[in-house]
């Protein structure tokens, strides 16, 4: 039988192996053909050469990742064993490189293969489509490129909106005025910017109108100029919306436009906006369309289950 010993010197054992030799686990369950043993510094596999080799190939993927990102979790082992090859996941340094110093200094930087490509797209095209389910980074990443524009002054201003559907709730019916009902509505995009923004320069930015976040009915008669623009949960506009919104586009802005067909808000008949515009836009020069999957879901390792469920009834049905 052949053996491979692999050494990790410059990562802790703990943080790879995981809880209880939870990340080991998985990696036996990927390679159940081959016998893994993890002791101190130490991973030793017996097997087939050919499984060996591969092995070998995806061992020094994961800690390059780990050195990288000083973490590992179920949800990137199965990135990387599932991607097509060290190419696939291993991208140039450009590409890995951090978007935003947030605050308390966290590094905020696109952390899949599909993540990346968007950062990569937007610096090529001033109008890019973020297509994916949840969790997997759309807004966020949208929200550090926006950020990151700003910062560089190569915009003067963030502009950030969303449809005003609700997922079966009612705004109507909510305490306070038209900022206080929609507010809740925008948390998602809040949030965001309060990892990448100290608070009083986020309060500052939103009072001089420098980052604007606001329901899509307040573009309609707008010029968005010198303006990075992201269009959230595009997948609840009307047709009428997104030619609207598509066309508020002025000089030196950059438009980027996320959202998850698979969860629609609309009334049943209604089309949804960005549907359409991604059939009727898909062969336009200079504007990107990407297609995040299940792979960049970077949230608890549960909601990739919960989409794959949910995926396993709808097409039943």
């Amino acid at each position: 039988m052949n053996e491979l010993v692999l050494e990790l010197t410059d990562i802790n054992p703990r943080d790879f192996f995981g809880q209880g030799n939870e990340n080991i686990d998985l990696l036996k369950k990927y390679f159940p053909k081959l016998k893994i043993v993890a002791r101190g510094s130490q991973i030793k596999a017996y097997g087939d050469q050919e499984l060996l080799e591969e092995f070998d190939k995806r061992f020094h993927m994961l800690t390059a990742h780990v050195s990288k990102y000083n973490k590992m979790d179920e949800n990137t082992i199965e990135r990387v064993l599932t991607s097509n090859g060290k190419e696939d996941y291993e991208s140039p340094e450009k590409s890995g490189e951090t978007l935003v110093h947030g605050v308390s200094g966290k590094l905020i930087k696109a952390q899949t293969v599909n993540q990346r490509k968007l950062v990569d797209e937007a610096k090529k095209n001033d109008m890019v489509f973020a297509i994916g389910p949840a969790g997997t980074g759309k807004t966020y990443t949208g929200v550090a490129l926006a950020v990151k524009a700003l910062k560089e002054k190569q915009v003067k201003r963030i502009i950030l909106t969303r449809p005003a559907v609700e997922a079966g709730e009612n705004l109507g019916f909510l305490p306070g005025d038209l900022k206080e009902k929609l507010d809740p509505y925008m948390q998602p995009l809040y949030d965001a910017l309060r990892d990448m923004i100290p608070s009083e320069k986020l309060v500052h930015y939103i009072e001089n109108g420098t980052i604007q976040i606001a329901p899509m009915a307040f573009m309609r008669g707008r010029t968005l100029d010198n303006a990075f623009v992201i269009l959230d949960e595009a997948q609840n506009t009307t047709h009428a919306q997104m030619k609207m919104f598509l066309t508020r586009m002025g000089k030196n802005a950059k438009f980027l436009i996320t959202g998850d067909p698979g969860q629609i808000d609309l009334p049943r008949r209604a089309i949804s906006g960005l549907k359409e515009a991604i059939l009727i836009l898909k062969n336009v020069d200079d504007i990107a369309i990407v297609y995040l999957d299940d792979k960049d879901i970077i949230r608890h390792k549960l909601v990739k289950k919960v989409i794959t469920a949910y995926k396993s009834i709808e097409h039943e049905n």
